[in-house]
């Protein structure tokens, strides 16, 4: 299969042919999904929020006990990338090749793909996290690991019930997040949102689409939500770095409208990209 990307991969900074970028069997990040990623948006070249990602992939790697490249260098692998254009840029960082000391000899990997093809709107089915922090801390708490096999998990058992992705659920079915994304609704001109203390993923685009909301005078509750909020709202949107600000149509088997408020968050959000990256 041919590599999907814009651009040579960089591993460890040196430009290497995507068909032969590769991380080592012996590496934790392999074997046991042992390190962290950022997924951005570059418009043009320019990556949305860039500092905002690299300080979340540091957080990440300070729960893992990794020690990043500096600041700097990490930064211009990113820039240098992201001027492939329009794409979605992608940051790995493995745990390395001993277990007992994390980040011996680990590899970042920096590379631009190509956008996919994405659609006007999304079906969402409804399934339980058990496995998802909802608001308990450990030791991983607020990281964004490799570790992502239950995400993926979930979207394809919502693929294979013919949905498009997963809204998941946390205890007493309580609204968490999707797979890869975060999730919003609208109920009578405002929005609301799952907070932060479910240890939902600290994502920039819901971040970004907050402030949106508020340059336009929307509204904005955030706080732990029963499932029956999400069924009975007006709209529903999803929000991430990939979709953007994206209306859904239905959760579960509750079909949903594509309204005002949705129409006018994605301008203001598409707004606040061009001020920040033209």
């Amino acid at each position: 299969m041919t590599p999907r990307t814009i651009g040579p991969v960089l591993v460890n900074g040196v430009a290497t042919d995507p068909q032969g970028a590769v991380v080592s069997v012996f590496d934790v990040g392999f074997q046991r999904g042992y390190g962290c990623f950022e997924a951005m948006r570059s418009y043009g070249g320019t990556v949305f929020r860039l500092d905002g990602h690299l300080d979340r992939l540091a957080r990440s790697a300070g729960h893992l006990r990794i020690e990043l490249v500096d600041r700097s260098t990490l930064r211009s692998w990113c820039e240098t990338s992201a001027r492939g254009g329009d794409g979605v840029l992608r940051v790995y960082v493995t745990g390395g090749t001993d277990a007992s000391v994390p980040g011996t000899d680990n590899v970042t990997i920096v590379y631009l793909e190509p956008l996919p093809e994405l659609p006007d709107s999304v079906r969402l089915d409804l399934l339980a996290a058990p496995w998802h922090a909802d608001g308990r801390v450990s030791e991983l708490t607020g990281a964004k690991t490799l570790s992502y096999g239950p995400n993926l998990a979930a979207t394809i058992e919502a693929k294979s019930k013919g949905f498009d992705d997963a809204a998941l659920l946390g205890s007493d079915e309580v609204v968490l997040e999707g797979p890869t994304f975060s999730l919003a609704w609208v109920k009578h001109g405002s929005l609301f949102t799952p907070s932060l203390d479910s240890q939902i993923l600290a994502s920039i685009t819901r971040e970004a689409t907050l402030e949106a909301a508020e340059r336009i005078g929307v509204g904005v509750a955030v706080g732990r939500f029963h499932k029956d909020a999400l069924m009975e709202a007006d709209e529903v949107i999803v929000m991430s770095t990939v979709r953007e600000v994206m209306p859904v149509t239905a959760v579960a088997d509750v079909t949903f409208s594509t309204g005002p408020t949705t129409h006018k968050l994605r301008q203001a959000f598409n707004e606040l990209v061009r001020t920040e990256t033209s």
